[in-house]
């Protein structure tokens, strides 16, 4: 069975990145060592794994990833914390844009 990962990145300016990868450690790897130079976290590094969830099915991967990537920066850290109550409440929160 196939695993799929959906990992958020720490980038050394503070930002977070989220990516999805059927082999975590080398696309860890490739974003540390800047493999693609058109990458997000490229002049980002060094870059710290902060949090990833595995899913054995793609299709959820993939709508768990979306759901992440549109969040902001309190709820990606309210998951990378683990604090599961705090991401309810900010789920009802208006952020500006």
């Amino acid at each position: 069975m196939k695993v799929y990962y959906v990992y958020i990145l720490e980038c050394s300016d503070g930002s977070y990145y989220t990516g999805i990868t059927s082999n975590l450690s080398n696309r860890y790897i490739q974003h540390q060592t800047g493999f693609y130079k058109s990458c997000y976290t490229y002049n980002k590094r060094p870059l710290e794994m902060v949090f990833f969830a595995d899913f054995t099915e793609v299709e959820m991967a993939i709508a768990f990833e979306k759901q992440v990537k549109k969040w902001s920066r309190a709820k990606k850290k309210a998951l990378i914390e683990g604090k599961m109550e705090e991401l309810i409440v900010l789920a009802k929160k208006k952020f500006k844009t």
